[in-house]
């Protein structure tokens, strides 16, 4: 898995590419802990785009981003999370928690 960002003005994109399962969520979350330190933005937003396998420990993953970033006093959502992501999104019910953004028909 891999994570690229893009920051402007107070906001962090992290796009998430590959896949998120057990095995990468904790270096995953080592990464999004880091760049929160580093930029300490208003807005994160999660694109999920890229995402071809997300399983329950991509859920947990941002279960806790979230709560660090409201934490912190700013905003998280999800943008563009591909068909397989969305799915377990869906399952899971997070979407109640965390707003879920689509720009593109999926």
């Amino acid at each position: 898995m891999n994570i690229s960002t893009a920051y402007s003005s107070g906001r962090l994109t992290a796009f998430f590419s590959g896949e998120l399962d057990q095995h990468e969520a904790r270096g995953a979350m080592r990464s999004l802990e880091d760049l929160l330190d580093a930029y300490l933005p208003r807005d994160l937003v999660l694109d999920l785009s890229g995402l071809n396998f997300m399983d329950s420990s991509g859920i947990a993953l941002i279960i806790r981003v979230s709560r660090r970033v409201k934490e912190m006093g700013g905003r998280m959502w999800i943008e563009n999370p591909a068909k397989q992501p969305r799915r377990v999104i869906d399952a899971s019910g997070i979407d109640r928690l965390i707003p879920v953004a689509t720009n593109s028909i999926s």
